[in-house]
């Protein structure tokens, strides 16, 4: 067994694709690589422009003389993949075809991770994975059905950050996670809160879909009645929008910038103070609501997240839900981190890796 593994990790967003170099827990090189905007409306579809982010981060490490002789992985972010559980997965022929069409329907950037992370493996004669996808699914049943037959219960999360944070908090208490009960939250661009039971995500919000609490664009739950009401005369996309796009900060400030709301929450301005505290209180609900979920035996409520650097959003949250289990706040995101990680559990033998089935992990109640 090697004492030390190196990993090289792609993770592609709308307008760039972050890569990091990191040996160990050591980050040897991190760039956020920058692509035109107006050069990727070019393309027809996410995965036309693999070809193109390829060259972009080929030239970039060229320009920064960071050699990627001797790595002894690829990770790349994955995306449009079957439901499936968290864990660690080798890139396929099956897994690389799903993520280039978008099998599960979604187009989104995250696609082109298993694309450019294969790319990358075949140019240094190495493996390739896929590390706690979005599309992670690990439900309990209770938690799928709804108040309308044949509708159920989905979930999109920051499953790879939610899970990072948790196993590395257990590893900081001498603990496995597969021995913890946690309520993890990442709370930045989009708030995430999950219940995780020994090692599985049991429950959660569909952020995407408009559940949880609001956030910098995203509306959290609104009642049916009320979103009926306000979507009559509108567009249905117009009215989607408001899950992921317009709605929190945008729909009533006009800016995702949640340091900005902040500050002027802070300043005393009212309408910012009540969208502020408005937006922390929604937290805290969705944080009782998982605690329930594990029957309040929780050993910790974690915060990870970029808006976790504001101690007025940690003060708050710990005086309302301490009572529960102690609040540990791990401010910023650990998404390159974890990917690594993922890998080096697998190469160093602590984790088996997982074989990607493109069948979903749920596909219905036996009584259906």
């Amino acid at each position: 067994m090697k004492d030390t593994y190196k990993i090289f990790t792609i993770n592609p967003g709308s307008t760039s694709t972050k890569i990091a170099l990191i040996e160990n827990d050591n980050v040897l090189f991190s760039k956020n690589v920058s692509h035109d905007a107006n050069k990727l409306a070019e393309f027809d579809g996410i995965s036309a422009q693999m070809p193109y982010r390829l060259e972009t981060i080929l030239n970039l490490l060229k320009e920064n003389n960071v050699s990627l002789d001797g790595i002894d992985a690829c990770v790349g972010r994955g995306g449009g993949l079957i439901a499936m559980e968290g864990g660690t997965y080798e890139i396929d022929e099956l897994l690389l075809d799903h993520a280039t069409r978008g099998a599960n329907g979604v187009q989104h950037p995250a696609q082109l991770g298993p694309q450019l992370a294969n790319e990358f493996a075949k140019k240094y004669n190495c493996p390739a994975f896929v590390v706690n996808p979005p599309d992670v699914d690990e439900l309990q049943d209770l938690a799928r059905l709804t108040g309308v037959k044949g509708v159920n219960r989905v979930i999109h999360l920051h499953a790879l950050n939610l899970k990072e944070t948790a196993i590395r908090h257990a590893q900081s208490q001498g603990k496995k996670y597969e021995e913890q009960n946690y309520v993890v939250c990442h709370i930045g661009g989009g708030i995430s809160v999950s219940a995780h039971r020994e090692g599985r995500m049991v429950d959660g919000y569909d952020i995407v879909g408009g559940e949880g609490p609001m956030a910098p664009t995203r509306s959290g739950s609104i009642s049916v009645a009320n979103l009926l009401k306000y979507a009559e005369g509108k567009d249905l996309k117009e009215v989607k929008g408001v899950c992921t796009r317009s709605g929190g900060l945008v729909s009533h400030l006009g800016t995702s910038d949640a340091l900005e709301v902040s500050k002027r929450a802070e300043a005393g301005e009212p309408y910012p103070k009540m969208v502020w505290n408005t937006m922390i209180y929604q937290i805290i609900k969705c944080i009782g609501s998982m605690a329930t979920v594990l029957h309040g035996k929780v050993d910790g409520i974690l915060l990870g997240g970029g808006m976790v650097y504001n101690k007025d959003l940690v003060g708050q949250i710990t005086e309302a839900c301490s009572w529960i289990a102690p609040v540990y706040p791990y401010p910023g995101e650990f998404e390159m981190e974890a990917m690594a990680s993922g890998a080096i559990r697998v190469l160093s033998g602590q984790e088996k890796v997982k074989k990607y089935t493109g069948v979903p992990v749920w596909s219905g109640f036996d009584f259906e």
